[in-house]
């Protein structure tokens, strides 16, 4: 609490004001940031019918928003343990409603797949999920604006990969192809020949 309120500017006395612990400070915090993430979410979901839209919808959403909060999603992912009793089951029946969310979408997306995909071996649900989560969640580790694409831009590419890897497509559009052999210069040639006539 104390460097909270040295980096805050807020006197310590007026922290304990409003939060009389770390944890119940750790709890709105984490409060606020699913009900915000959740009710952009469910307004945008509202606007599209396609199954595969409105998972793009989703991933964009949590993208757009882990870019803009860097610091939230920090506290997400790294205080999760602090909270306790109340405040650690009331988040825990909130971030269950949001993951059931992502499951129902997904699902959605498999149930309309053509009969020819269909035959692929399904990769599991949870197992898919909680890939697309644990993708999303560390964007702040390593996402650097001045080099990495913008909000838009990255949740297409997430959402393209994501795809790809439940409907099990293999077809890849860059053919790998095998690095050239370094080209021999005078000297190795000259080594090359040494070496043979000492074997």
């Amino acid at each position: 609490m104390r460097d909270l309120s040295r980096l805050s500017g807020i006197s310590l006395a007026g922290l304990y004001y409003y939060f009389d612990s770390k944890e119940k400070l750790l709890y709105f915090i984490q409060r606020h940031t699913f009900s915000t993430i959740i009710g952009r979410l469910r307004e945008r979901l509202a606007r599209e019918c396609d199954a595969e839209k409105r998972l793009r919808v989703f991933v964009h959403n949590h993208v757009d928003y882990a870019l803009a909060r860097h610091d939230a999603m920090k506290v997400l992912s790294h205080e999760d343990e602090v909270l306790r009793n109340s405040y650690r089951a009331e988040l825990a029946a909130i971030k269950r409603e949001y993951y059931q969310i992502c499951v129902a979408l997904v699902d959605d997306v498999l149930q309309q797949e053509s009969p020819a995909t269909a035959t692929v071996p399904r990769i599991r649900t949870r197992t898919a999920v909680m890939a697309l989560f644990g993708t999303m969640n560390w964007l702040y580790t390593w996402h650097n604006p001045r080099v990495d694409p913008g909000a838009e831009a990255l949740a297409q590419q997430i959402t393209d990969l994501f795809l790809r890897g439940i409907r099990g497509e293999t077809t890849s559009r860059c053919p790998v192809r095998s690095r050239p052999r370094p080209k021999q210069t005078s000297r190795m040639r000259q080594d090359k020949v040494s070496r043979s006539a000492h074997e």
